[in-house]
């Protein structure tokens, strides 16, 4: 696969998770639209990860703070703090233990504003895709 190749394979993933994002929020499946949000980023990091890292692959990690310092990019602490909270919504869902919880603080406006945020990152993090 070409280097452009492998990084239209991540954006074109990430494009699809967005779609799918919409479809879980107009179906008030809140959770998995984050859930789904947080594949959003990480894909568009590892598209990333791939332009800055000569078509390696990369690594097989979900956590976006450390996929983002892997691929060089420089955050400002309200990045990195943004990023650092959608990673949990990664872990929420995943795990009995968090999920409850996260479920109950998942209403229309807590999902909206985020996945509005999402969105915003995910437009930033394909203008830095040279």
């Amino acid at each position: 696969m070409t280097k452009e190749e492998h990084i239209n394979y991540w954006l074109g993933s990430a494009e699809h998770d967005l779609e799918t994002v919409e479809s879980l929020l107009s179906a008030e499946k809140y959770d998995w639209s984050l859930f789904i949000g947080h594949l959003v980023l990480e894909k568009s990091l590892k598209a990333l990860f791939v332009a800055c890292n000569d078509n390696k692959m990369p690594p097989k990690s979900h956590n976006l703070v450390k996929l983002s310092e892997l691929s060089g990019l420089k955050l400002d602490e309200e990045k990195k703090v943004f990023l650092d909270e959608v990673n949990d919504f990664n872990l929420e869902i995943r795990y009995p233990e968090y999920k409850n919880e996260f479920y109950k603080s998942c209403t229309k406006e807590y999902a909206e504003e985020y996945i509005v945020k999402i969105k915003e990152m995910y437009v930033w993090l394909k203008s830095r895709i040279k």
